[in-house]
């Protein structure tokens, strides 16, 4: 995939370019459709679709405190965007400069470096610019003068509640990830690269991948079943999520140790997309090693019967 880190790069895609806007942290299915507009704005003019987010969150930019937790880290986003088919991304700045920047001066900015700018698809509510003055209508008159469609994507819907990143963080933190999984249209996963541990549970006859997830947002510490693809193949297991309290102090960072029932290799340095799937238990510190060992015995047996099941 190709990032962009500039409006200006924009200059060196073939147009016309299908521009989908917006914050796509969780990339749900509401944001799906969004980008699949741009998608099919390309197909139909042969043109390029491009998706455009803004790095950092604009939120921790304009109001700290309020900026939430990400969903999705930047690999994961990549990934993603790959398997819908986007081949482009733009990754725009977002600073005090940014922010100060009125909707009228950064649609100039989008249509001086597009050749040329065929459409641009957001969600129907989306905002920009200075004081928030760029909305729907403002895109449906800049492009009525300067010859570019606008797309504008209504909610989707589920359960009678609109699907938003923030509904999914609240599925995730209560770890309703069922609920998580049919808001996003797959899976609820983290994603994070295999890094090298203490080798304690290859100690204890459970070897693990020690992944470190990318995402700021994290279900509730404990014991899930998952399933992770690999080498085109989808291997069941069982995963702990936490700061492991029975052999670590206190202050380490949280990490994923993934338990694979029938894969036996190397996968250090490799990113995992780890499928959580049912909750077995919730983290505890045990009184020992031999306790701990016990237990994880136990957990085995609970997370097979759940995949039997």
């Amino acid at each position: 995939m190709t990032i962009l880190h500039s409006l200006q790069a924009l200059s060196t895609i073939p147009g016309p370019v299908a521009l989908a806007i917006g914050v796509f942290d969780g990339l749900h299915r509401g944001h799906q459709e969004v980008i699949r507009a741009a998608q099919e704005h390309a197909a139909q003019h042969q043109g390029t679709a491009v998706v455009m987010s803004f790095e950092p969150h604009p939120l921790r930019v304009l109001r700290p405190a309020s900026a939430p937790k990400m969903l999705c880290g930047l690999a994961y986003q990549s990934l993603l965007l790959e398997r819908m088919g986007i081949s482009t991304a733009l990754l725009c700045p977002f600073t005090p400069e940014t922010a100060a920047t009125s909707a009228e001066a950064f649609m100039d900015q989008l249509v001086e470096h597009c050749h040329p700018l065929g459409c641009i698809s957001v969600g129907y509510t989306w905002t920009f610019g200075k004081g928030r003055g760029g909305d729907i209508h403002l895109l449906m008159n800049q492009g009525q003068a300067h010859g570019f469609a606008v797309y504008g994507m209504p909610p989707i819907r589920e359960e009678g509640v609109i699907v938003s990143s923030t509904v999914i963080r609240d599925a995730v933190i209560s770890g309703d990830l069922a609920k998580a999984s049919r808001l996003l249209g797959r899976a609820y996963a983290l994603y994070g690269e295999v890094k090298h541990g203490r080798q304690l549970a290859r100690q204890l006859g459970f070897p693990t991948a020690n992944v470190r997830p990318e995402a700021e947002l994290l279900p509730p510490f404990g014991v899930y079943t998952v399933e992770v693809e690999i080498e085109g193949r989808l291997e069941k297991g069982i995963a702990n999520l936490g700061v492991r309290p029975t052999v670590e102090n206190e202050g380490v960072a949280p990490s994923l140790e993934v338990h694979l029932f029938n894969w036996s290799g190397d996968l250090y340095g490799r990113n995992l997309e780890v499928r959580l799937g049912h909750f077995i238990r919730p983290e505890q510190k045990f009184t020992g090693i031999d306790e701990l060992k016990q237990q994880i015995t136990r957990d085995l047996e609970s997370a097979r019967l759940m995949f039997e099941q």
